[in-house]
């Protein structure tokens, strides 16, 4: 069994998901070629990292990330900070010879992704960007079954986005709404993982036409650098500051295979907390996933006939993708943690048998390109071609 040692960047709440997936991944896939070690962790004060040694079971603390780079006995080097430092760290890791996993989005801009994907490439490392919600094991069934042909060809890919932590104007400036840290707003915080979706179930898009709405223009300052997603209200006496960043976004898609679809993102839609869903209409059927109900994929055959035709249940189990190492009966439930724990899984796995493993900065940089062409037509109000990452040499053509 191979040790593998963590260097964790960043003690948020992604810090968290990230040391629970570690802790839990060999109790869930064994047996199991690989032991993690939580070795150590940088955060932005030496308090705030030794707190954050302590919570998560790390061994050791920092208020440092070059350090974690620079140790021989890190092997991963784990981001878990806001846009603004994914690329200095990505590519100091590289080529300190460190695997890379980086949160989404990939870079604060696409010359920054870019920038990632070459140090990546030239590392020859396994680098990945964690678009978790990919492998809910809902999600993967509704790959295999697209890739089994079960629902035909494609015609239409439906995928939204909707959240209400940060409706009310009292929610605090989080980094999120600062285009200088996040360098978007719900475009590059949560539509991504809705183009991520799409990119995995029917393919890459070719042209995109969008609007996005500036809702809330201003907002209370924060007292302390927790990021607190809207738990906590600004008073009267709270100094604001400008939101420079938009609330909401819409777009069309047109996929290069020839299907079609809409995306949609707001964190402005009271009522939905974590509403992240996904329609697809094929020649022979159509799925729908909501990460509201993890457990659950609604699947409807042409073949059911005509008596007994609509969208039934499949709850995931151990019959499904990854569903050996979960729970042993399905609807058991399937959490954040899981999707965490079986990506921790992946990566590993990658690094001990030297393959790839999706989705890489590569697919980072796809996603960055249609945020791009999304944002360019937002502006323009025009159709707007989407440049496309040749995997062969890394380059944007």
């Amino acid at each position: 069994m191979k040790n593998i040692a963590v260097g964790l960047v960043g003690g948020g709440f992604m810090g968290k998901a990230h040391s629970l997936a570690y802790s839990a991944v060999n109790m869930f896939f064994w047996p199991s070629d690989f032991q993690p070690v939580k070795h150590s962790i940088a955060e932005a004060t030496t308090e705030l990292a030794e707190h954050a040694a302590t919570r998560f079971g790390f061994q050791h603390s920092t208020d440092d990330w070059r350090e974690l780079v620079d140790n021989p006995d890190i092997d991963v080097i784990d981001i878990a900070t806001p846009n603004n430092t994914h690329a200095e760290i990505a590519i100091a890791a590289l080529e300190a010879g460190k695997h890379v996993i980086c949160e989404k989005p990939l870079a604060l801009t696409t010359d920054e992704a870019k920038d990632m994907v070459k140090a990546a490439d030239s590392s020859g490392l396994v680098n990945m960007v964690a678009f978790n919600y990919r492998r809910t094991p809902a999600v993967t069934l509704a790959k295999k079954y697209i890739e089994e042909g079960a629902i035909g060809d494609v015609l239409n890919f439906r995928g939204t986005y909707l959240q209400d932590w940060s409706a009310d104007p009292n929610s605090p400036l989080s980094w999120r709404f600062q285009k200088s840290v996040a360098g978007s707003g719900a475009i590059g915080d949560i539509l991504t993982h809705v183009l991520d979706m799409a990119r995995y179930l029917v393919g890459e898009v070719d042209e995109v036409n969008a609007l996005t709405q500036h809702i809330i223009t201003e907002r209370p300052t924060q007292a302390s650098g927790v990021d607190s997603l809207g738990t906590v209200k600004g008073g009267t006496d709270t100094p604001m500051a400008p939101v420079d960043v938009e609330d909401e976004v819409l777009s069309l898609l047109k996929f290069a295979n020839g299907a079609v679809g809409s995306v949609e993102a707001t964190r402005n839609a009271w009522g939905r907390n974590n509403f992240l869903t996904f329609e697809i209409h094929g020649t022979e059927g159509s799925l729908y996933f909501n990460y509201e109900n993890r457990d659950e994929l609604q699947v409807c055959f042409r073949s059911d006939g005509d008596d007994r035709r609509g969208f039934r249940t499949v709850y995931t189990g151990p019959a499904h993708p990854n569903g050996h190492a979960l729970w042993p009966i399905p609807a058991l439930g399937i959490g954040y943690g899981e999707t965490k724990i079986i990506e921790a899984h992946d990566l590993f796995q990658a690094i001990v048998t030297g393959d790839g493993v999706r989705p890489d900065f590569a697919d980072g940089l796809q996603v960055a390109l249609i945020d791009d062409a999304i944002q360019s037509s937002a502006n323009s109000g025009q159709w707007t071609s989407v440049a496309r990452v040749n995997r062969d040499t890394g380059e944007v053509e």
